[in-house]
């Protein structure tokens, strides 16, 4: 099991609602495959792609859902909305 900590930025929030993408604070380890295979099985979600990014010694998680998996619906689930 993998650490991932959703972002509840005014950013993040802002791209779930128009971009139907959540942001997830990963480990530096964490490989694109790993976030994917984790995310799917634990939300019970699709997912379209995952870009990620590391700044100051962290690594950022954007993961884009498929059109039929509403992300707000997925924030609220997890408490981040």
């Amino acid at each position: 099991m993998m650490k991932l900590k959703p972002v509840t930025s005014e950013k993040a929030i802002r791209m779930i609602e128009s971009d139907n993408v959540l942001t997830f604070l990963t480990g530096r380890e964490a490989r694109k495959e790993d976030l994917k295979k984790e995310l799917e099985g634990t939300l019970n979600i699709k997912i379209e792609s995952i870009n990620t990014l590391t700044r100051h010694n962290q690594k950022y998680a954007y993961v884009k859902l498929n059109r039929k998996t509403p992300a707000i619906d997925v924030a609220t689930k997890m408490g981040v909305m």
